[in-house]
């Protein structure tokens, strides 16, 4: 297990840092994006990018890129809202989201306002979708990027944490015991299906603003996030 974790982890190593990054930035730009975000795994990419990092200066190059990628991706949701959403919407790329999805993203984005746009960047088909939803809405674009760049730095710095720690334990590790390798697969697991938990609990905690309901009982977008 470890020499085939060390071959695979050399070959991402040896693909040129500039490529690296922006291969990355670029399947995050896709995966943030609408439609093409809900078939693009951009989070794999971006931990396979993570693992090959070799010093700080590259994991803040890596995340720079990421956050970039995300903000284009999500730019470009928002100006697809605003200026062509009910047509995309209508479309049959659009009928095939669904239309209850397109339902409860214009429900949250309504009852919750800038909030959304923060939580919506960790959970799964209304990432892509609420910014489109967002500029279908109108809401000033300088109070959207306010929402989800900090939401882009957060997702960025942990998914790169997380893989650039967990090669370089692994690096470490693989000296010493010869099952390193085992312990390696388990944390990249563990990792995913605590990512998985913690967007089911997200999910859970937002749900009452996702669903049917009274909307006199739920808070709605205020009026300064609405107006320019």
């Amino acid at each position: 297990m470890n020499e085939i974790l060390t071959w695979l982890l050399d070959a991402v190593q040896s693909v040129d840092p500039v490529l690296r990054t922006l291969l990355a930035g670029l399947a995050i730009m896709l995966e943030t994006s609408v439609l093409i975000g809900l078939v693009v795994p951009g989070d794999t990419v971006v931990i396979v990018a993570g693992t090959a990092v070799a010093s700080p200066l590259e994991a803040v190059l890596l995340g720079i890129a990421v956050v970039l990628g995300a903000l284009i991706g999500e730019s470009i949701g928002y100006g697809l809202g605003y200026w062509l959403g009910p047509k995309i919407r209508a479309a049959r790329l659009g009928r095939r989201i669904g239309e209850d999805n397109w339902r409860r993203s214009e429900r949250y984005f309504r009852r919750r306002g800038g909030p959304a746009i923060f939580v919506s960047r960790f959970l799964p088909v209304l990432h892509s979708l609420v910014p489109l939803t967002v500029g279908m809405a109108r809401y000033p674009f300088r109070r959207f990027l306010a929402w989800t760049i900090p939401a882009c730095i957060l997702w960025a710095a942990l998914y790169i944490s997380f893989a650039s720690i967990a090669a370089g334990t692994y690096r470490e590790l693989s000296e010493r015991i010869h099952f390193a390798g085992y312990i390696f697969v388990g944390v990249v697991v563990a990792f995913f299906l605590l990512v998985f938990v913690a967007k089911k609990v997200i999910q859970k905690v937002e749900r009452r603003h996702m669903e049917d309901g009274d909307e006199a009982e739920i808070t709605h977008a205020s009026e300064e996030d609405v107006k320019d």
